[in-house]
């Protein structure tokens, strides 16, 4: 038997830094790398990035060590929704997590089902120990350097909507997102007075599934 090679995310990294450094010589053809880049790594994902509300407060009164229960806590709850919707999560940081969904559908009924879920863990824990989650969720073409990072306007779009503009228990969306998930069943959008760098217009997701 041959064995199976493993293209591991460093070679996709090696690879745009080598295009990144042939874009930097006097005289390069910009455009031309920028469209290779785009078709080597260019994807459309929808985009969700989390965030707990609540975190630097709850750090200063009760400590690193309560800020990291409740930080792995919410990743135990939260991953069976992200694979029960086919999420993938690329990576976490602090508090937030970003996780991209092939369908905004998918990634609109995973967020109301990880609200769900974070209900269901509060009900009768203290306010310290309780999770509140907060969401914020882009689509369209992004940069995606294999499953090490990702990069693109719905991307800044999504984390300024999960992390900077979403209150607890909001699912925040860009319009492109409400353009291809208007129709999902049991869900109502409104629109915002704000609109992140990135998006043209920003929703709120309001569920209306029993």
């Amino acid at each position: 038997m041959h064995p199976i090679s493993k293209v591991h995310s460093s070679a996709y990294m090696q690879r745009l830094q080598s295009l990144i450094n042939e874009r930097l010589k006097p005289g390069s053809d910009k455009a031309s790398i920028d469209a290779r880049i785009w078709d080597i790594f260019g994807e459309s994902w929808a985009v969700m990035y989390t965030d707990l509300s609540g975190f630097s407060r709850l750090a200063a009164e009760y400590g690193i060590i309560h800020f990291l229960q409740n930080i792995l806590e919410s990743q135990r709850i939260f991953e069976p929704c992200i694979d029960n919707h086919d999420g993938v999560l690329v990576k976490v940081e602090g508090d937030s997590m970003l996780i991209l969904f092939r369908q905004p559908t998918k990634a609109i009924q995973c967020a109301l089902d990880m609200q769900d879920c974070a209900r269901e863990y509060n009900a009768g824990r203290a306010p310290e120990d309780q999770i509140l989650l907060c969401v914020g969720i882009g689509y369209g073409r992004i940069l995606t350097i294999g499953d090490q990072d990702v990069f693109g306007a719905e991307v800044n779009a999504a984390c300024k909507l999960g992390e900077d503009r979403a209150d607890s228990w909001e699912i925040l969306v860009t319009d492109s997102v409400r353009a291809v998930a208007g129709g999902l069943a049991g869900v109502d959008f409104e629109r915002l007075d704000i609109t992140p760098p990135g998006a043209n217009a920003a929703y709120r997701v309001v569920s209306t599934r029993g």
